[in-house]
């Protein structure tokens, strides 16, 4: 069995009522196939991107369930033939769910690493090292140093600033491109 999302939209002059008997149904039907609904979610009116049969606003019910393909194809074909519903999605998210959770734990597994193998008092101190109390930005605090990043007395945002409106400079011509990034030279 397969973890599923069904999320629709049921028209927006549907009465609050009829929704509920709506999705009473689809969960009674999807339990008797054998399928078990782990959440229901209503999210309320909202306003659709666009037009959908005539409608600007619909309200919105996501539906998560446990079930074999045969049941979604029943639900699917429920949700097309039901006068109130104008637009319904469904996605698996079992294979997501299990890549994330193999993220997580690998993710867990590399900080707890980290964490084992450095000293208690290095972890603050490798973070501070990195900004530069003069700008407040990433670079080296030594400012005798030739090859530090804050080195060259502008903030390393500013310089980055230099360098990524140089191009624009060049392409609309001058001055208005670099006072359009909110950098003044002087």
């Amino acid at each position: 069995m397969r973890i599923y999302e069904e999320l629709f939209i049921v028209k927006p002059d549907v009465p609050e009522e009829e929704v509920d008997q709506f999705v009473e149904q689809l969960r009674t039907q999807l339990t008797a196939t054998g399928a078990t609904v782990d959440k229901v979610e209503k999210w309320g009116k909202r306003r659709l991107a666009y037009k959908v049969d005539k409608y600007r606003e619909g309200t919105y019910v996501l539906l998560e369930f446990t079930a074999e393909a045969d049941t979604v194809k029943e639900l699917e074909r429920r949700l097309r033939v039901s006068d109130m519903v104008i637009k319904f999605l469904t996605v698996r998210i079992d294979k997501t769910r299990k890549r994330l959770d193999k993220r997580k734990k690998q993710r867990d597994k590399r900080a707890a690493k980290r964490a084992a193998s450095a000293p208690p008092g290095e972890i603050g101190r490798a973070v501070s090292d990195r900004i530069d109390p003069a700008s407040g930005f990433g670079g080296s605090s030594r400012a005798g140093d030739p090859g530090a990043a804050g080195s060259s007395g502008a903030p390393i945002s500013r310089r980055i600033c230099v360098l990524m409106s140089t191009s624009a400079c060049s392409m609309s011509g001058g001055r208005d491109a670099l006072s359009y990034c909110g950098l003044f030279l002087s």
